[in-house]
């Protein structure tokens, strides 16, 4: 007797010329469901529907239609055992030798912006995952596939084998499969998760919280090159990163991979409509972000803030490369600048420097809604830090009140410090960084670094805290470099000793209620 093959796909892609080798090289029997059987028809291959095979129509619009025991008897049965045997001789059941199922496209339906909860519901696959499962439980004596990218491989497999899949192949097809399902559920969980009723209190953070993602590159090593790493996507649909185009370069790093999305962060404080803007970063820390008048101005102006460490480092771009941004970029070694674009001329320019990366990412500002944390036996989630600055809710606690031009820049430096490494300290001037402290054990520290990092720039320009000052000497420090206003938290049980050294000093003081510190 022929073999047995059941096809319920909602991809077509490959499936005629899949199921024309399973017919003509191997003479499987084809059943099949709706669309795929109806597509296989039209191709002229000999299929049976379900609905004929089962005895009993499709219903409910389609909903109903694999759940039947000659189909599941056929895929569940364990050929081996006599009762197993004898349940499907009484009930007419045929074993199937291979289940080829893809599922519904939830993922790609709730990825488009206008879709509503009852269309993604509807998206909602029952047959096909439960196919699935059934026969990766049964791998044993049969094969299932769940993407058309196994198909060839299959072919082949069995062209090697006599027309028999061998037991590590469909243990291998087996884990794929219950990998999809996973991922599957997991996708409808977290958006039904994250689209709840409006009568729902449940909180930010579910109670279960479960990641997934599909290996897009295997890196050559992590952060050294005793360490594995891989890059994983989330979701079905390329988001984010995986949405981006490396036009030129080497291969991306672990390192770099850390650092892009260090830069993708700072670079979506600045909108591209509100003018050029430009970030130069090393290991996660901006050595330097500027505005400016055009694109190359704001990158060179980031460039200058710090020259030495902008060597080797990662720039971010809030506006398409041109040509004077281009010609720019190739006077120093960088080793990977991205952008929402880059014009033909400045591509043209930038492939002079071979092994720089240049990506595209039109997206700059959208990021994940929630940062991950492995830590021994778990991890730790927290929802992103993506609070919107509204200076007008801030507090000026000096005497002295700040312009709106100095309250500009006082934002500008706002914006950039919750990017830096706590303990971080920002001193900005004409809306360009000169000086930054970063990652120190103590607040003293960082204030000194980036005061003795800005010089003589220091003069008239901000600085912003991630933290509060628990005593005044920041602000002295500060003053004397200085610098002629502060944004800071404010929140210490101290906080009167900082205001009353910055009225002393004639300095300006606001408070933002709000802290940002990144560890």
């Amino acid at each position: 007797m022929a073999r047995l093959a059941l096809l319920s796909t909602s991809d077509k892609t490959g499936i005629e010329a899949f199921a024309r080798s399973l017919v003509e090289e191997f003479d499987f029997e084809l059943v099949s469901s709706g669309g795929t059987a109806r597509t296989l028809q039209k191709a002229g291959l000999p299929v049976t529907k379900v609905s004929d095979y089962t005895g009993s129509p499709e219903i409910l619009g389609g909903r109903v239609k694999t759940l039947h025991p000659r189909i599941h008897g056929g895929i569940l049965a364990q050929r081996s055992l006599p009762q197993d045997q004898q349940d499907m001789a009484d009930n007419n059941i045929r074993p199937f030798d291979l289940v080829v199922v893809n599922l519904y496209p939830f993922e790609q339906t709730i990825a488009k912006p206008s879709v509503t909860l009852p269309e993604a519901v509807e998206q909602i696959d029952i047959g096909g995952p439960t196919l699935l499962r059934a026969a990766a439980k049964n791998h044993a004596y049969l094969t299932v596939l769940c993407h058309p990218d196994q198909y060839e491989a299959y072919l082949s497999e069995i062209r090697q084998h006599q027309g028999e899949a061998s037991p590590e192949f469909r243990s291998a097809c087996a884990r794929k499969a219950f990998w999809h399902t996973a991922t599957y559920d997991l996708a409808i969980a977290n958006y039904l998760t994250d689209h709840p009723p409006a009568s729902d209190t449940e909180a930010s953070l579910p109670e279960r919280f479960s990641l997934s993602g599909l290996q897009r590159q295997a890196l050559r090593y992590g952060e050294n090159p005793h360490q594995a790493a891989a890059w994983y996507q989330v979701g079905g649909t390329p988001t984010g990163w995986s949405a981006a185009e490396q036009i030129q370069g080497k291969a991306l790093s672990y390192n770099n991979w850390v650092d892009l999305e260090a830069a993708r962060r700072i670079i979506a404080e600045f909108p591209a409509d509100q003018g050029p803007a430009a970030a130069v970063l090393k290991h996660t820390n901006p050595c330097g972000a500027a505005l400016g008048s055009s694109l190359s101005e704001a990158y060179e102006r980031a460039f200058d803030a710090d020259s030495v460490s902008a060597f080797g480092g990662i720039v971010a771009l809030n506006q398409p490369i041109d040509a004077a941004t281009a010609s720019a970029l190739t006077k120093t070694f960088l080793e990977c600048i991205v952008a929402p674009g880059c014009d033909p001329d400045a591509k043209e320019i930038l492939s002079k420097k071979s092994k720089l990366r240049v990506l595209t990412l039109p997206d700059l500002t959208t990021g994940p809604s929630q940062t991950v944390r492995a830590i021994a036996g778990g991890f730790l989630v927290q929802t992103s830090d993506d609070y919107l600055e509204n200076p007008t809710d801030w507090q000026v606690a000096t005497d002295k009140k700040p312009t709106a031009a100095e309250l500009e820049e006082l934002l500008f430096a706002w914006r950039l410090v919750k990017h830096v490494k706590s303990n971080a300290i920002v001193v900005a001037s004409d809306r360009a960084t000169v000086g930054i402290g970063a990652g120190q054990m103590n607040r003293v520290g960082s204030v000194k670094i980036a005061l003795e990092q800005a010089g003589e720039k220091s003069k008239g320009a901000t600085l912003a805290s991630d933290g509060f000052f628990p005593f005044d000497d920041s602000v002295r420090t500060a003053t004397a470099a200085g610098v002629k206003a502060i944004v800071q938290p404010g929140g210490s049980i101290r906080d009167a000793d900082s205001i009353q050294a910055a009225n002393e000093l004639g300095l300006i003081m606001v408070l933002t209620g709000v802290r940002h510190f990144l560890h």
